[in-house]
């Protein structure tokens, strides 16, 4: 029976994030751990009276406290362009480029000398912390993107199949032809495109590729990939043995219901959440 589109759409959620997608604090604690030495030497600035002096000092005995600096003021980056009416300067915090003096210009006018004799911090190992969590925030993204696949692949195991005996993770489309013999130039454009699906199912007759997205936001790349899934899936109708697949969910969609109503109207296996929960792997897939 023909599902209806309206009530399709009106199932998909708000979100799937569970309760590591906010923040990675073992990546986090990770990067911490890589400058934690470098970050209590610098401690040692904090209150400093004669805080240029003493950075001197500290400099001269272990130049290593430049590759810290970066993350003070939230950059990951080890090269910091600056202008202004004294000129241009690239700054190189692994491999330094110029004297004690410039790098002490550039403390001075990025207020990081304030920052640490002013006392408006205590520590910098737990300043620095609350720095990569604000900026691990920017992960999420991708992490969304993970939890999506990571969702679908629970249920492809629920469904009795294997990793790398029958199912697979992240195959292009020269790997699946190789693989299997089979021609699939009418997707690639005749070898042209490097297409690539989450997860590839083979099964004794047929090999499913399929595609996984999870959208809590709109944006214009949601029209994009309703328009490449619709030509993905009328291009794969002609090739014998092999089908698309593609599980979508998100309330992202709702602005972009158009798009995705004319993939749904031509894709047979496109199927949400709740149909995954309610057991559409088993039966699509054999």
């Amino acid at each position: 029976m023909k599902r209806d589109f309206k009530e399709w759409l009106g199932q998909f959620r708000n979100s799937i994030a569970d309760y590591k997608y906010y923040v990675d604090f073992n990546k986090v604690y990770g990067n911490i751990e890589n400058i934690k030495i470098e970050l209590n030497i610098l401690n040692s600035l904090i209150g400093s009276q004669n805080i240029e002096d003493d950075f001197d000092k500290i400099y001269e005995k272990y130049p290593e406290i430049l590759k810290c600096i970066p993350i003070l003021i939230a950059k990951r980056e080890y090269e910091i362009y600056a202008i202004d009416s004294e000129g241009e300067f690239t700054y190189n915090f692994v491999k330094p480029n110029y004297s004690v003096e410039q790098y002490k210009v550039f403390m001075r006018k990025t207020g990081l000398f304030d920052l640490l004799s002013n006392h408006i911090i205590k520590d910098l190992v737990d300043y620095v912390t609350g720095v990569e969590v604000g900026l691990d925030s920017n992960g999420r993204k991708n992490r969304g993107g993970h939890l999506m696949e990571n969702l679908v692949e629970s249920f492809i195991v629920k469904a009795g199949f294997v990793k790398d005996e029958n199912y697979f993770k992240e195959m292009y489309l020269k790997d699946i032809e190789k693989r299997w013999d089979i021609d699939l130039s009418a997707l690639s454009n005749m070898g042209d495109v490097a297409k690539r699906f989450d997860f590839v199912i083979k099964t004794e007759q047929t090999i499913y590729a399929i595609e996984t997205n999870f959208y809590a936001s709109n944006g214009s790349k949601l029209n994009e990939t309703a328009r490449s899934y619709k030509m993905i899936t009328e291009e794969a109708k002609n090739i014998d043995g092999f089908a698309f697949v593609w599980f979508t969910d998100g309330v992202g969609w709702y602005n972009a219901k158009h798009n995705l109503k004319e993939t749904f109207d031509v894709l047979d296996n496109i199927y949400n959440i709740q149909e995954l929960e309610s057991g559409i792997l088993a039966k699509v897939i054999k």
